[in-house]
């Protein structure tokens, strides 16, 4: 089952435990995937997308997953 839970940057942040500024930047700097979706100019990405994104992205260091 997948999860189709639309996230914003400040869940991205909850979930990975940075500010959202820094979640920011990582889409400035083309660390983070396209967004899934876009509503009123705002991006946001499917839950999935990101839990799949978090296990390869820069610094995970063996990071766990709640």
């Amino acid at each position: 089952m997948s999860d189709r839970q639309l996230w914003s940057y400040k869940e991205i942040a909850a979930h990975i435990r940075v500010q959202p500024d820094t979640v920011r930047s990582y889409r400035k700097h083309g660390l983070l995937p396209a967004p899934d979706h876009s509503e009123g100019g705002k991006p946001y990405w499917y839950a999935d997308t990101i839990r799949v994104w978090v296990t390869r992205r820069p610094g995970n260091r063996g990071r766990r997953e709640d």
